[in-house]
């Protein structure tokens, strides 16, 4: 799957300043409009995109950090790479994001990648919730959607006759001379 790179990401506009964070939590209940689906649809790229909607909590944390962490909702159409069709699923993904200003571990001990949250950089003072939900849809789709019984059959006619005889290329270019 390719995602077509753009001027900007899509729900990008769906971001919070830090100091808009209030001490006790940000809670936020999301639905993607016709537009939004349409620019993440181009970007994925999907064949329908009916449904995205998200629940994320973004909190602080000791040291200057933030913790967004959610859950995605999304009905959506991909194209089955056998036989073309649509191809129907339903995704619920969570997701776990740290934003610190400095992306060394705030603990100053060596962790595992697959231990707890990711960890990524602050840049300036907005946390990127639309960012990481499109980033997290994107990971979560099947990279080679296929319809129920679909099945590619190819015989390559061909080749069978030169497999029998590695040399036959070679054969028909002296028959040339």
């Amino acid at each position: 799957m390719t995602i077509q790179a753009s001027a900007s990401v899509p729900l990008a506009s769906w971001s919070h300043a830090t100091v808009d964070v209030p001490a006790q939590g940000l809670e936020v209940t999301r639905s993607a409009n016709d537009s939004e689906r349409a620019d993440v649809m181009r970007a994925l790229p999907l064949a329908a995109l009916d449904k995205l909607e998200v629940r994320y909590r973004i909190t602080g944390l000791a040291g200057g950090g933030w913790r967004l962490k959610g859950q995605i909702s999304a009905d959506l159409v991909q194209t089955c790479v056998v036989s073309l069709d649509p191809v129907s699923s339903v995704i619920e993904e969570p997701f776990e994001v740290e934003f610190w200003r400095e992306t060394s571990d705030p603990d100053g001990e060596d962790k595992s990648v697959l231990e707890g949250p990711d960890i990524e950089p602050l840049a300036g003072d907005e946390i990127p919730a639309g960012r990481i939900v499109f980033e997290t849809l994107a990971g979560a789709l099947d990279p080679y959607p296929r319809k129920e019984g679909a099945a590619f059959d190819w015989n390559d006619r061909a080749g069978d006759a030169e497999k029998a005889n590695p040399f036959s290329v070679l054969m028909r270019l002296k028959d040339k001379e």
